[in-house]
């Protein structure tokens, strides 16, 4: 299926072939141009398509190009539009658009996986898990006249994200462009998205009366730890503490008044041996799970809430997600639904890797900077050696041979590079001097008049 100008790709950096083969078909530029077209309600195609922007975002956020304007100058000859109509664009693309972006890819992907490993052990058997989780934009520049003279923050907006732990993919975005937006007001939109089957993961913002009861509503359930807003009837004396590897967990029913009626829940509560970073020493988690998943099953089910906040890094270390020159709330959310789109991509590689080369990646974790720093330095080069034409051939396969080229692939990879290492004990930093009586130290000096004990 490749031709020899793949030869030394495939030998030296098969990781990047693979994600390039997985863009193809995830970002093909007429599916692009028809989700944009059904979706965007303000804005129109014009001479610049909405995949020219996706492709030239892309390489920013996934680290290849320092700047969307070092984008546009090594591909100027390309464009018919100047850079400026580039960052019009960006700041006109609706957050609909968007989200039907991450929404679609996402759906795509998640089919691919299923396919790839479908046999995985469930975190709750007979449930689909989904985590929803809050993310505010990180302040931009200060481009925008409104901005400028101003020496706070500029935030762009926020999203709340969905991820599937499972599968490892995120899901679904939902965008608001004023930052000052409580993160509930969205909260509506993400019911629309609760299916029957599913055990939805929160923490405690998202634990009110109307949300609880919606996803009831739609026969799905919950794990979300209980809002101090939150009160109802305890019933019933709390029963026996299990065992926790951090702790312990017992439960009580709550009752809980919504509107004309009333909740019966399972109020799990668990006594930490250590404090969380906000200084809780007990954490309430209201859930309508089964009595066939016990206290302890449950409150170890609400730790996985945390694997969204480790995707939320993996955006800002691995992926460029939140880029600091698009400073229109459109643009700035724009791109970091792109973030997610590659987050997933990067997610898809680690499957395929595992599908192909399941002894040698059995138990083990991989890490996504690993993947993320070997595309970055080498898809560049790639996109100089290889003119789009033959990706498109090889995007434009068959599923079942496309998907045969990817293992192919796979099995190129030297796996091991790509693992987690194990961090060593780190030894506690010796004390230091405070600020004002030593203001500042030369390196050079420092290093010079070192002596080692």
């Amino acid at each position: 299926m490749f031709a020899e100008i793949f030869a030394p790709f495939l030998a030296q950096s098969p990781v990047s072939v693979m994600f390039r083969l997985v863009l193809e078909r995830t970002l093909r530029a007429e599916r692009l141009e028809a989700l944009f077209a059904a979706t965007a309600v303000k804005q129109r195609p014009g001479e610049l398509l909405f995949s020219s922007c996706v492709e030239a975002l892309a390489l920013v956020v996934a680290g290849t190009h320092k700047s969307l304007n070092a984008v546009y100058e090594r591909r100027q000859a390309e464009w018919t539009v100047g850079v400026r109509s580039l960052y019009d664009k960006l700041a006109g693309i609706e957050p609909q658009v968007s989200e039907r972006l991450v929404a679609e890819t996402a759906d795509e992907l998640a089919a691919l996986v299923e396919r790839l490993l479908p046999e995985r052990t469930p975190l709750v058997p007979g449930y689909e898990v989904r985590i929803v989780d809050g993310n505010h934009l990180g302040g931009t520049e200060h481009r925008l006249g409104p901005l400028r003279g101003r020496g706070a923050a500029a935030l762009p907006g926020q999203a709340l994200v969905v991820l599937d732990p499972e599968r490892r993919l995120v899901r679904r975005m939902f965008a608001a462009e004023d930052a000052y937006v409580n993160e509930r007001t969205l909260l509506p939109r993400v019911l629309e998205e609760v299916q029957a089957g599913q055990c939805w993961i929160a923490d405690r913002n998202f634990s009110t009366c109307d949300f609880l009861a919606g996803i009831i509503d739609r026969g799905a359930t919950f794990v979300i730890r209980q809002h101090g807003q939150i009160r109802g009837k305890k019933v019933g004396e709390s029963g026996p503490s299990a065992p926790l590897e951090t702790g312990s967990a017992s439960e009580q029913e709550l009752r809980i008044a919504v509107r004309e009626r009333e909740l019966a829940l399972r109020r799990v509560t668990v006594e930490l041996d250590k404090s969380t970073r906000d200084g809780a020493r007990k954490l309430h988690l209201l859930t309508n799970l089964p009595p066939s998943i016990s206290a302890a099953e449950i409150a170890r089910l609400y730790r996985e809430r945390w694997s969204i906040e480790t995707a939320f890094m993996h955006l800002a270390t691995v992926l460029r997600s939140e880029i600091k020159t698009l400073a229109y709330p459109p643009a700035a959310l724009f791109g970091f639904g792109l973030g997610l789109v590659l987050y997933d991509v990067l997610r898809t590689l680690e499957a395929a890797l595992r599908a192909a080369l399941p002894e040698a990646t059995r138990e083990r974790k991989f890490s996504l900077y690993y993947l993320g720093e070997e595309v970055a330095g080498v898809y560049r080069g790639m996109l100089i050696a290889l003119e789009p034409s033959r990706w498109t051939a090889l995007g434009e396969l068959p599923e079942e041979a496309w998907r045969a080229a990817l293992l192919e692939v796979a099995r190129r990879v030297a796996v091991q590079r790509y693992f987690t290492k194990p961090r060593s004990t780190k030894k506690p930093p010796p004390p230091r001097p405070p600020g004002p009586t030593v203001p500042h130290n030369s390196t050079y000096r420092l290093l010079n008049n070192y002596k080692p004990s």
